[in-house]
């Protein structure tokens, strides 16, 4: 058991303080800490995709909730997020006021500066607020030559049609 331990503190997972722990939601996006771990394949160009389809933040002039679905795509170099953690930082969202192109950048910005990835694209998919859907896109450049990524699969806003 201890070799095993050892192993995963040599793997740069001794410092991760969320995973394996009782943690309360952060108080606000600011306050929430992104943890990252080693790229198991760092050397491979490959993309990892994270889906937070139930995002929810809140109208900063109303107090109303609103409602996104989160698609994040990117190429990671040496470090990939800890699920824990990101999950802990889109929680924090959940009463943070804020407009919907403020939370889909600034999502994308705090991941790209915790990872530091090859690559990284956020799409903010939102429900329609005062009937019309707002879709907010973001990336830190052109993705890598040669790199196989899928369309984010979320289809238009249709209402009832």
């Amino acid at each position: 058991m201890k070799k095993a331990k050892d192993a995963k503190l040599a793997g740069g997972l001794g410092a991760l303080t969320q995973l394996g722990q009782a943690t309360r939601l952060p108080a606000s996006p600011e306050a929430a800490v992104l943890e990252t771990v080693p790229n198991p394949k760092p050397g491979r160009l490959y993309a990892i995709r994270l889906v937070q389809p139930e995002f929810t933040s809140l109208c900063p002039l109303t107090g109303q909730p609103d409602f996104a679905h989160l698609v994040i795509d990117y190429v990671p170099a040496k470090r990939i997020v800890e699920s824990k953690s990101l999950k802990l930082f889109l929680g924090s969202f959940r009463n943070h006021g804020a407009f919907h192109e403020d939370c889909t950048v600034y999502i994308g910005e705090r991941l790209a500066a915790a990872m530091k990835p090859r690559w990284l694209r956020i799409g903010g998919y939102w429900y329609p607020r005062g009937g019309i859907p707002i879709d907010v896109f973001w990336q830190t450049g052109k993705p890598p030559a040669g790199l196989w990524l899928p369309d984010q699969g979320v289809p238009p806003y249709r209402g009832r049609g």
